[in-house]
């Protein structure tokens, strides 16, 4: 941190700094005609009428750029103190400000300037001192100038605890506003991956469904009707689901969020996916009842699988299989055959399927896999640990 560069003054402060540099250096003068013994020379007499206002004035001057020259500035008023006793206050002034920059090289120099040249106001004016009373005239200034740099260092001080609190307030301000961009980022993924959750399944029916009827142009007129109303239905879920998405972004910020599907719900995901055309089998051999945010993943993961399935293989058979016990782990497996149907034009892919359920089961301290089978299928496995809290409750009542 610079300490060396203080704050330039305003105008007002600037001008109420020199009166007061001024004002102080009134007392000396006085005190100096004073002492004066009666019937003094004439131009000693002269020289304090106007030689001595005329040099505080152009040390007052000076003391204008103090802020750009601060040693050179101290050390002239300082020297010119010597011969003007008006100009103490200015030299006081001066040397105040030097302290500010809190070096004592600086302020011993120029206090010591400042008490050699006090001695030179004894040459210049015939006051009659007392034997011995050097140390008196040397206590004096030496007095003046050190309250001067102690006000100084004490200003000086002061700058810098003020300027490392604004600094420490403006890198709170930079890191709050660091936190809310990274969590305004971390909220638009989430909602990305949401909307990509609740729309793809969905799409991803309605198009194997519009695909069908395209190349099947033999079937019976009710199978066309239940594909037609297959995809009205499947284009009116997907609607109402990314309106309940969007309607979070609109909702009050103490509203709670709609209920998110969980494990309950893959008996209708299921469902969905027969009535869409695809050839689906379900084994549920699940003890227990996980954690929401387990069972919400284990959701997305078959989601995801079975909307890969009808996206990329038409007429496959997809076999699902969900089983885990507490203490063990919750295992997902979504294994379907090769296409049998004929390929359709798929929605552009989004980019955040596999992604975005890779993030989730890194966040579940699980592990998804996914790959080919030999036979030309393909297999998506998740597995999620499932800690066995009523156990660990109990033992902690045992003991």
């Amino acid at each position: 941190m610079n300490t060396d560069v203080a704050p330039r003054p305003g105008g007002w402060q600037q001008t109420w700094r020199l009166v007061a540099a001024a004002a102080l250096g009134i007392p000396f003068w006085v005190s100096t005609s004073a002492a004066l013994p009666r019937g003094c020379a004439a131009d000693t007499c002269s020289w304090l009428v106007t030689g001595d206002p005329l040099v505080a004035l152009g040390c007052l001057t000076v003391l204008l750029w103090r802020q750009r020259f601060p040693l050179a500035v101290a050390m002239a008023v300082a020297v010119a103190a010597g011969v003007s006793t008006l100009a103490i206050g200015a030299a006081l002034l001066a040397l105040c400000s030097i302290s500010t920059r809190r070096r004592p090289v600086e302020i011993g120099v120029v206090a010591l300037v400042y008490v050699a040249a006090s001695q030179l106001a004894l040459v210049l004016y015939p006051i009659k001192t007392p034997p011995g009373s050097l140390p008196l005239q040397l206590a004096l200034p030496a007095l003046s100038a050190g309250i001067a740099a102690a006000m100084g260092v004490a200003i000086g001080a002061r700058r810098v605890e003020v300027r490392s609190l604004r600094e420490r307030a403006e890198s709170a301000e930079r890191e709050q506003a660091a936190r809310a961009e990274q969590a305004r980022a971390l909220e638009r993924n989430r909602i990305a991956r949401e909307m990509h959750d609740v729309l793809a399944h969905r799409i991803s029916l309605v198009a194997m469904q519009a695909g069908v009827l395209d190349h099947r142009g033999d079937l019976p007129t009710e199978d066309n009707r239940m594909l037609i109303r297959g995809i009205a239905e499947g284009s009116h879920q997907a609607l109402e689901e990314l309106r309940d998405v969007l309607g979070v972004l609109r909702a009050d910020p103490g509203r709670p969020e709609p209920p998110q599907p969980s494990l309950d719900r893959v008996p209708e995901l299921v469902a969905d996916a027969r009535s869409s055309g695809l050839d689906v089998t379900l084994t549920t051999t699940v003890t227990g009842k996980p954690s929401d945010v387990m069972g919400r993943t284990c959701y997305r993961v078959i989601q995801e699988g079975l909307t890969n399935a009808a996206k990329h293989a038409p007429g496959t058979r997809v076999h699902i299989t969900v089983e885990g016990t507490p203490g063990n782990e919750l295992y997902a497996s979504i294994h379907n055959s090769p296409a049998t149907g004929p390929t359709t034009t798929q929605p552009p892919a989004s980019g955040f399927g596999l992604l975005g359920l890779a993030e989730r089961i890194t966040l579940a301290d699980g592990e998804l896999n996914h790959h080919p089978t030999p036979g030309g299928g393909y297999v998506l496995t998740a597995q999620l640990p499932w800690p066995n809290h009523d156990h660990d409750h109990d033992h902690e009542k045992r003991s």
